[in-house]
């Protein structure tokens, strides 16, 4: 990792395996995806199983070697992972009253302007239909 010399040993270690365990997650349920769409295929010369079972050894062998290429070996990923990391760190992140008080903020005026959209719905419906142009009678 000649490029990264500008960084600590250690730097990005949990930014790295983070960003693996992720994307591992993402191969695994495709690998599982797969093993259950062989369900679907009518009847085979041989058993499903070893189809069903050499496709997601396959997608499992593949993704987790791009993964590792993607994560430990590609030297712009893992500059682009730890300046993530570091930009992270500088973040002013909410405090919990700040994000309930604003959560409350939302929610009040959602129904505030849900109800005024009932009404404006309601005064319509009643003009149309006092004009004759809808009738929710019949």
């Amino acid at each position: 990792m000649a490029s990264m010399i500008g960084y600590k040993p250690g730097q990005g270690y949990w930014t790295r395996l983070g960003s693996a365990l992720g994307f591992g997650a993402v191969v695994a349920f495709g690998a599982s995806w797969v093993w259950s769409e062989m369900d679907r295929f009518g009847d085979l010369p041989f058993e499903r199983l070893y189809l069903q079972g050499g496709l997601a050894a396959a997608i499992l062998l593949l993704g987790g070697i791009f993964v590792y290429w993607l994560v430990y070996v590609r030297p712009k990923f893992g500059e682009f992972l730890i300046a993530t990391e570091g930009e992270m760190k500088k973040v002013n992140w909410s405090t919990r009253r700040e994000v309930l008080g604003s959560t409350w903020v939302v929610i009040c005026i959602s129904v505030i302007i849900a109800s005024m959209l009932f009404v404006v719905d309601l005064g319509f419906s009643m003009f149309f239909e006092w004009i004759g142009v809808l009738d929710l009678r019949g």
